[in-house]
């Protein structure tokens, strides 16, 4: 199944230079030196989780199956590696013939992890997987730290629907990449256009106050809006004062007026006087949202609140305090030769200040209790034992260079939701804390 296969646009400009140059510099002494060829297996991981977390959520994977397979070295990219003598003549014949021809493993996208948790396990020749590094890492540290926030907003909204609204708070191709991440991570819309076209995630969105301040009236502003998107539209209450504005509302969309949007003030007690006022007029179907400024610890103050709805931009896009995961890419084995055929021998970085890793080819899974609730992350790098062999985490992903586990978006926002189920209850908490469940090496 490719991106045509799901509807999705195909026409991705080529990903080669989403790099550093040290990449192409390593490439080029490899090359020179021979080693370029030898048999490698690089992971992704991270070594702690964003201080206070319980677990992460990855996110970004179909970002990453896409860039890998535009990672091209066209004509113009090679004339401005060539003018800037970035690499020589030799490497840049190689790069003209570049596909990535190995294999990838990793966590579905959804799914959570925890410090060690082998994210994603690349395998092909030292040369083409290392120039995967750092478009890799840009996609999943930035999208898993979105997911990760947005899961903790979800378990504090609990059944009630998030919006992400964050586009004008960050890049624009960042607003897009957030807004999927968030999808994943249980939010059920988003008012950026481009995330729906490309992703086919729910879009929504109604008036802002600029609307209201056009019209000579507040109640023009609404019967404006009314006649043109219909009762059961959402009219934004707090331009001025907002009981008069919900009583205005009422009167000109009635009781079938679907939902009034709070976007200021003390939303606790806001929310109540209108949910009173609302119910008052006969409008007791018409929903409350609110906005400004909300993550996940505003959000769960307003758990007594009659809300129905969250809208959430600015600490949604910026990971709600943590931008990143802080994941690594490391090279943890390799072959002694360019044969094939010659073995791997694990690597590991032994660096000082806690930047050290663990070498080997590694399987992941996840050891439950008699209940199956998860209750350790389990990483080993030889046989798995057999109690474990069913709860393997990691899938292939590529095969031989080929896609091979490309699939809709709402599978990975489904197996997020199974993933934290089974999770410890604590994970949900938002007090600070360690990982909510160890991660064991054998």
């Amino acid at each position: 199944m490719n991106a045509a296969d799901l509807g999705l646009p195909v026409d991705v400009p080529s990903t080669a230079l989403f790099t550093d140059q040290y990449e192409l510099t390593m490439l080029r002494a490899a090359l020179g030196g021979g080693t370029a060829d030898r048999r490698s297996v690089f992971e992704v991981f991270t070594r702690r989780l964003p201080e206070g977390r319980r677990y992460g959520v990855v996110a970004g994977t179909g970002r990453v199956l896409d860039a890998v397979e535009n990672f091209r070295f066209d004509a113009d990219v090679l004339g401005f590696l060539r003018e800037r003598g970035i690499v020589d003549e030799p490497t840049l014949e190689w790069l003209a013939e570049y596909r990535f021809s190995g294999d990838i493993w990793g966590y579905p996208e959804g799914e959570v992890y925890f410090p060690g948790s082998p994210i994603l396990r690349v395998e092909g020749s030292f040369a083409e997987c290392v120039l995967l590094e750092t478009v890799i890492l840009s996609i999943l540290n930035h999208d898993s730290a979105i997911a990760a926030a947005a899961s903790r907003m979800s378990a504090a909204a609990g059944d009630r629907r998030l919006i992400e609204m964050g586009a004008r708070r960050t890049h624009e191709l960042a607003a897009v990449a957030a807004a999927r991440a968030a999808y994943v991570g249980g939010f059920s819309s988003t008012s950026d256009l481009a995330a729906g076209f490309r992703y086919g995630i729910p879009t929504v969105g109604t008036s802002a106050h600029a609307f209201t301040l056009l019209h000579d009236t507040e109640r023009d502003a609404f019967r404006a809006q009314v006649e043109s998107l219909g009762r059961g539209t959402t009219l934004l209450v707090d331009t001025y004062d907002v009981a008069e504005a919900v009583r205005a509302a009422v009167e000109v969309a009635g009781p079938e007026l679907g939902a009034v949007r709070i976007d200021s003030g003390d939303l606790l007690l806001v929310a109540h006087r209108v949910r009173q006022q609302l119910d008052e007029l006969g409008a007791r179907d018409t929903r409350i949202v609110v906005t400004s400024d909300l993550d996940e610890y505003a959000i769960a103050s307003l758990a007594a609140a009659p809300v129905d709805a969250y809208g959430v931009g600015t600490r949604l896009v910026t990971g709600s305090g943590h931008p990143t995961c802080s994941m690594v890419y490391k090279l943890v084995a390799r072959a002694g030769s360019a044969d094939p055929r010659a073995p791997l021998r694990p690597v590991a970085k032994k660096s000082l200040g806690g930047k050290m890793s663990v070498g080997g080819r590694k399987w992941a899974a996840r050891r439950v209790d008699a209940d199956g609730v998860a209750e350790a992350e389990v990483v080993g790098t030889g046989a798995v034992p057999a109690e474990l062999v069913d709860r393997q985490l990691l899938v292939e992903l590529v095969k031989g260079g080929d896609v091979v586990a490309r699939e809709p978006l709402d599978a990975a926002r489904t197996r997020h939701m199974a993933a934290l189920a089974g999770l410890p209850m604590s994970a949900i908490q938002l007090s600070r804390g360690e990982a909510v469940i160890p991660t064991e090496y054998v």
